[in-house]
């Protein structure tokens, strides 16, 4: 008999909730399956069964919240039970049936186990929330995994055909009700990782002294240099050039030059951190993550864009570890990628800055004092924790942003 509890997850993670079990009860376990998922504050996990057996009892159901080190299921030895539970039979078989119960009893669960269709937690989620039977679903993976994209294909193909779609499971929804003027409301319980990004940008805005200074940055050069550079950089690392490289390239140049940024306050103390793991902000389903690239200031143009298209692909799959988001010194993020023309990012405490990205718009801009031209301007967006920043070091800090990516070349001599 072997308890499946939970694992450690991270330093900073006590808890998660089942997401949903993918054994029933009296279904057949191999060593190393998957049993359940786990949804924490940061990803999901999947949490494997350390011996083979029979799934006996579930100690938490779905949606329960659930402890580090918590036993939350039991998988019994098959030697420990009774022969006559899998198929009925009489009660005192002859030498001949009970050869063929015990053909029976290793074949079942066998059978019912290459009929479970293996998916990622991603697919997994999708299926669930729109409904479709994964085991109706065919895999693009030559190994028979299904992926969210192939929950997405089956259902457009649903649609195409005039097939009836299932409408999505409200598990975990309190039913639409009426309000008192009869106007239908649905209520939706949040999820873990939404909470928690509610419950820290909460604690942000009252723990912090935030301020946000915002700049202009004319995107004529960098453009220019990105149309004459990049089918040559893609042809040579595999990867298009875009921008967030240079501004990656640009933050870890001024951090150099302005350390304060690079902090974060314990207590009575100021860390002055001196690496640059820069956090990338990625907009996903569950909501916005923050992957960390590790050591940017040893990375070149290339490297950044290989490890940033990484993070896209593992966010958009649900494959984001633990490991890719703990830590960060400062971060980054763009919401121009959904148009936004000016925004105030909030802190990823415990960091003390945060630069933000907005939408390149043309606009007109004063080139002398009798000649105007349409420029792409972007407006950057720089907030910071006013207890140990001033305003002179956070203005300087993006006056130095703004000099640099509109001199891009000049990013090639810094160290």
């Amino acid at each position: 008999m072997a308890e499946i509890k939970v694992p450690e997850l991270a330093e900073s993670i006590t808890e998660g909730t089942v997401a949903q079990w993918l054994k029933k009860t009296g279904e057949f376990v191999e060593k190393g399956e998957y049993i359940v998922e786990l949804e924490t504050d940061k990803v999901n996990v999947e949490i494997i069964s350390e011996e083979s057996g029979i799934l006996q009892e579930l100690k938490a159901n779905e949606g329960d919240t659930v402890l580090v080190g918590e036993t939350i299921a039991i998988v019994s030895d098959t030697d420990s039970l009774p022969i006559e539970k899998p198929i009925d039979i009489v009660e005192k078989p002859t030498n001949e049936e009970k050869g063929v119960k015990e053909k029976l009893f290793k074949s079942d669960p066998v059978s019912s186990q290459s009929h479970k269709p293996i998916a990622s937690p991603a697919a997994r989620k999708i299926a669930r929330e729109k409904g479709i039977d994964l085991t109706s679903i065919t895999s693009s993976d030559p190994l028979g995994r299904l992926r969210a994209h192939d929950v997405m294909n089956h259902e457009q193909v649903e649609k195409t055909e005039g097939k009836p779609v299932v409408e999505p499971s409200t598990k975990g929804n309190i039913a639409p009700s009426a309000t008192a003027d009869d106007k239908l409301v649905e209520r939706k319980r949040m999820t873990r990782r939404r909470q928690t990004i509610a419950n820290r940008l909460l604690e942000v805005q009252q723990n912090t002294a935030m301020l946000t200074t915002f700049n202009e940055v004319d995107m004529t050069n960098i453009m220019q240099l990105r149309n004459r550079r990049k089918d040559q950089f893609q042809k040579e690392n595999d990867v298009k050039l875009g921008f967030m490289s240079f501004f990656t390239k640009a933050v870890v140049a001024c951090l150099k030059k302005a350390p304060i940024l690079n902090a974060e306050i314990q207590g009575d103390q100021i860390l002055l951190k001196k690496y640059y793991d820069i956090g990338i902000a990625v907009s996903t389903d569950e909501g916005l993550v923050v992957p960390v690239l590790r050591d940017a200031d040893r990375k070149n143009f290339a490297e950044i864009e290989n490890d940033i298209m990484d993070f896209a692909k593992k966010a958009r799959n649900n494959k984001l570890s633990l490991s890719d988001l703990q830590g960060g010194t400062f971060t980054i993020t763009n919401g121009g990628v959904f148009g936004s023309l000016l925004s105030t990012p909030i802190l990823n405490g415990p960091q003390v800055g945060i630069l933000g990205m907005h939408k390149i718009q043309l606009r007109p801009v004063a080139i002398d004092e009798e000649k105007m031209e349409n420029r792409p301007m972007m407006y950057i967006a720089l907030s910071y924790d006013h207890r140990i920043i001033d305003g002179k070091e956070a203005v300087t800090f993006l006056a130095r942003i703004k000099a640099l990516l509109e001199d891009p070349e000049s990013l090639l001599f810094e160290a």
